[in-house]
């Protein structure tokens, strides 16, 4: 068996460091080339918000560098470019291997379309990690909060056989029948919390915690549940976390308790910032497309108002065009579109 992480950046260099840890063959591949010399020089230096962490060595490669076949390959790269960046992993699968997808979203279709969907996997991740520098990775949720929800939204797929060992190093593996589920519950996770940290660069923890920011992030859960389950969609519990049953609302009473428990169910994550966060800060386009988008194009199809996710996508689409720029006032930005 060998296998690659193919994006190795902060999470693709946690997960690569805790699958080598556990004795099994990885290879981490990434285009950043100070990253590659740092890991191969001391290896990949993993610390833990909480408190710790690990250094570990690594195998790790420039694309130009990888060689032979793989029989998993995780892919870790932004969506952007799912087409083309599949097409080229393709010459490095071996027959009956899986390239397995931890992208957020929903990015099996773009993937399947290249490799088919008998060769593709995903998984939703439910942790977060940041790019310290060249070699360094910090774990920003809890140690003990490292969850994978592993499977295919086009049917039962033997090989999660192949994937699951590897995920099993860092982590616990769920292996889900309603994949599609899992992967929306989590997809409504994101365009809350990841999406007002890209455009504000807050802490999941600070959102969670400030009145306004949560009072929004609980319209941006609410309307992601209203899309999901306007579509057919049956969520999957998260982390065990039922978000229908403790964050869906009709009455006061029920957004009352919604509103007191999001602080609970982030707790884990209270160090999390948004990756799109970096890219946004950097003057790149990030994927929110992928995510905040996807709920808002799925929920217009279903004939679904989702007003606050729309001004999210908004905003963040400002700071792509250098209009704006990103900070804790776009909070009230968004707000301010909403009592329009």
């Amino acid at each position: 068996m060998r296998a690659c992480i193919y994006g190795a950046g902060a999470m693709g260099t946690v997960l690569g460091a805790f699958i080598a840890r556990a004795g099994r063959q990885i290879d981490l591949v990434t285009r950043n080339r100070e990253h590659v010399a740092a890991l191969k020089a001391g290896g990949a230096k993993i610390t833990f918000a909480s408190g710790g962490g690990f250094t570990q060595q690594v195998s790790a490669f420039l694309p130009e560098e990888m060689s032979g076949g793989y029989d998993v390959i995780f892919l870790m790269t932004k969506q952007r470019d799912n087409a083309r960046i599949v097409a080229g992993l393709l010459p490095f699968l071996n027959d009956g291997g899986a390239i397995c997808t931890t992208q957020n979203g929903l990015p099996e279709p773009s993937v399947a379309e290249v490799a088919g969907e008998e060769n593709t996997l995903g998984c939703a991740v439910s942790w977060g990690a940041t790019y310290v520098g060249p070699g360094h990775a910090i774990l920003t949720s809890s140690p003990d909060a490292m969850t994978f929800s592993l499977g295919s939204p086009f049917g039962q797929n033997a090989k999660t056989a192949l994937v699951s060992p590897y995920l099993e190093c860092a982590g616990r593996v769920e292996e889900e029948s309603n994949f599609a589920g899992a992967r929306w519950s989590k997809l409504i996770v994101n365009s809350a919390f990841s999406s007002l940290s890209a455009i504000t660069s807050l802490t999941f923890g600070r959102i969670a915690g400030g009145l306004k920011s949560r009072a929004l992030a609980q319209i941006l859960l609410k309307e992601g549940i209203d899309a999901a389950l306007a579509n057919g969609v049956t969520l999957q519990k998260i982390q065990g976390h039922d978000l229908v049953k403790w964050l869906d609302y009709r009455g006061l009473f029920k957004r009352s308790l919604s509103y007191l428990i999001i602080p609970i169910a982030m707790k884990k994550h209270e160090n999390l910032v948004s990756g799109m966060y970096y890219d946004l800060a950097s003057g790149k386009k990030c994927d929110i497309d992928f995510i905040s988008g996807v709920i808002s194009r799925y929920a217009h199809k279903a004939g679904v108002s989702v007003p606050a996710t729309d001004a999210v996508l908004a905003v963040a689409s400002r700071i792509e065009r250098g209009e704006i720029t990103v900070c804790p006032d776009n909070m009230a930005e968004v707000t301010a579109m909403l009592k329009k």
